[in-house]
């Protein structure tokens, strides 16, 4: 019979040495244990696979040692040690309150709390998913948690801390456990295989460590799945076939695409996708996420945000250097609204299909946007050339110096093009004849040079960016879109004053509100859908907001009591200051 470990079991952490990504929380128990400062209670809580029960494990097993080493730690050496991990020591009790939740089974736990350790200095009572007591079991726990003998200490794991009892959270000391970041939990991977003899890539490691979502027993449970399928040596890409993970190639395939304007390649890149039973809205959320990260690559000092080997981050720097900041933000803009449309769509293909031709196009898009915000003259500069080419040829046909007078109107076309058209008008209502060749000929080019004019204009008004006055005066109208919500649409009208700064061919626009609370609001729940409104309003996509809060002593006070209204309107108006001194009217 195998005598084979899970690594989840193997390599549980036995000292606070080995606890991995609960640093602070592995101190501030090691300074209670040396300065004697024990609770009779503590609250161990977070997400699952974070190490709760191994952390409340060492600092049992720590503080009934009866040799800990200078850092305190466990020596591993005493009976209490060694009885503990045989499984056999009657100090440390571990009680599973899944199973266990009821009356009776609390009773039977404070019947044992009565007896005192029989080797170490405490009794330690390990209540695992406490959350799953019922509201009696709880209650009768109470007083025995309040005051349990000296001796005893209860500490309490869970993982959903908002189904416990507040008289419950206030008898104990709640200590909050936070998801193991991706590197850690590389660190650990790399150890363990490097211990089992296991040939292992960072890459690969990367994928299970963001596969575990921050929980390091998920982390190990994976990688014992990855080398049951790939054997001692695993590969980058069995490990993303097993587990059917999204490659990072395909994102950097799609977004090669996408600058050059390869709509079909992106729409069969899809498909490939799709047959390879991936879920369609996640390969979006995956898209959005790799735009994110060429954002992050794209500005410079901001490597702590990439959880990826160095490897990829060459590779996300390197494609990002090919994409503009602006096409990267309206790609991201775009992807984010096809993960919000896509559950209300009738053709979730066709949705996310568009999106991609989209994304497409928006670069082609961007160019022309550009060409058109230059002012366009080279009409009026080539008019120009045209008359003096056919100004030699009128010269080799006739002898300059027999037919002189025939130089004269072509000389002075370029002067026609450009006279004006009241003047020209003048002219004709003179004597000159409307239907002569010059008056058609000057016609027709003053009829281009004035089209080519409003065509510049056109295009310059199309691309410039409002104004601030224009930006301030419909800046109401995105409060009365909130009319049937009074509270958001007074917060809105309420602005004391628009902060309008330009900056990378955009503008932003800072509101600010009155307080915190109202600003974290606004820019956690609303500030995407403001945007949006407010670009709708304006007709321009390059209209960004913030949100600030206004400097306190720049608030106004709020007048509530009547007595207050009165003393306001006294200090405003003489005339009624003047009649409540001469009827000496109580204004309190």
């Amino acid at each position: 019979m195998s005598n084979y470990i899970v690594s989840a079991r193997k390599y549980r952490p036995d000292s606070f040495e080995t606890l991995v990504g609960q640093d602070n929380i592995a101190k501030t128990l090691k300074n209670s244990i040396l300065r004697g400062q024990l609770a009779h209670a503590y609250l161990f809580c977070g997400p699952r696979g974070v190490g709760k029960t191994s952390t409340a494990r060492i600092f049992a097993k720590t503080i009934n040692c009866l040799h800990p080493t200078a850092e305190m730690e466990p020596c591993g050496e005493c009976e209490s040690c060694k009885s503990f991990a045989e499984g056999r020591s009657y100090c440390i009790h571990e009680l599973d309150a899944a199973s266990n939740n009821g009356v009776d089974d609390i009773k039977a736990l404070i019947d044992q709390v009565r007896i005192p350790p029989q080797v170490g200095k405490y009794s330690v009572y390990i209540i695992d998913e406490v959350h799953m007591l019922s509201p009696s079991a709880f209650n009768a726990f109470l007083k025995t948690l309040e005051e349990p003998p000296a001796y005893a200490i209860f500490i309490l794991a869970t993982t959903e801390k908002h189904k416990i009892l507040p008289t419950i959270l206030s008898r104990c000391q709640t200590y909050d456990f936070n998801r193991i970041t991706v590197d850690n939990i590389v660190r650990n991977l790399k150890g363990i295989a490097a211990n089992e003899g296991i040939s292992i890539d960072e890459e690969s490691l990367h994928v299970i460590a963001q596969k575990a979502d921050g929980a390091m027993r998920d982390a190990l449970t994976i990688f014992d799945q990855t080398v049951a399928f790939c054997g001692k040596d695993v590969k980058y890409q069995d490990v993303v076939k097993n587990l059917n993970v999204l490659d990072y190639e395909h994102s950097f395939r799609l977004v090669d695409a996408f600058l050059a304007g390869d709509y079909r390649g992106a729409l069969l890149k899809f498909d490939e996708i799709l047959s390879k039973g991936f879920n369609a809205l996640h390969f979006v959320g995956a898209l959005s996420s790799h735009i994110r990260n060429l954002i992050v690559s794209k500005n410079g000092g901001m490597d702590a945000l990439l959880e990826l080997p160095e490897s990829l981050k060459e590779k996300f720097r390197e494609q990002a250097g090919k994409c503009p900041l602006m096409f990267l933000y309206e790609a991201l803009n775009i992807t984010m609204q096809c993960e919000s449309g896509y559950r209300a769509s009738v053709n979730p293909r066709l949705h996310i299909e568009f999106c991609l031709m989209k994304l497409s196009f928006l670069r082609e898009k961007m160019e022309n946007r550009q060409q058109h915000s230059q002012p366009q003259q080279q009409p009026q500069q080539q008019s120009q050339p045209q008359h003096h080419k056919a100004e030699p040829k009128e010269q080799a046909s006739q002898p300059a110096l027999e037919h002189p007078v025939m130089e004269q109107p072509v000389m002075e076309q370029p002067v026609a093009v450009q006279e004006p058209v009241r003047a020209r008008r003048r002219r004709n209502a003179t004597g000159s004849s409307p239907l002569s060749l010059n008056s058609m000929i000057e016609q027709a080019g003053s009829n281009s040079s004035l089209q080519d004019t409003s065509n510049a204009d056109v295009g310059r008004q199309a691309s410039a960016l409002p104004s601030d006055d224009i930006i301030k005066e419909k800046w109401p109208a995105l409060a009365d879109l909130y009319a049937s919500k009074p509270r958001l649409a007074s917060t809105l009208r309420s602005v004391p004053e628009l902060h309008i700064e330009e900056k990378d061919g955009a503008k932003y626009i800072t509101f600010s509100v009155m307080n915190e609370a109202q600003k974290d609001w606004i820019k956690s729940k609303l500030l995407h859908e403001l945007e949006g409104r407010f670009q709708k309003i304006v007709n321009d996509s390059r209209i960004l907001l913030r949100v600030d809060v206004i400097p306190e002593e720049e608030h106004k006070p709020v007048v509530y009591l009547p007595s207050e209204k009165a003393k306001e309107l006294m200090s405003n108006n003489e005339q009624v200051r003047t009649l409540v001194s001469d009827f000496a009217l109580d204004v309190k």
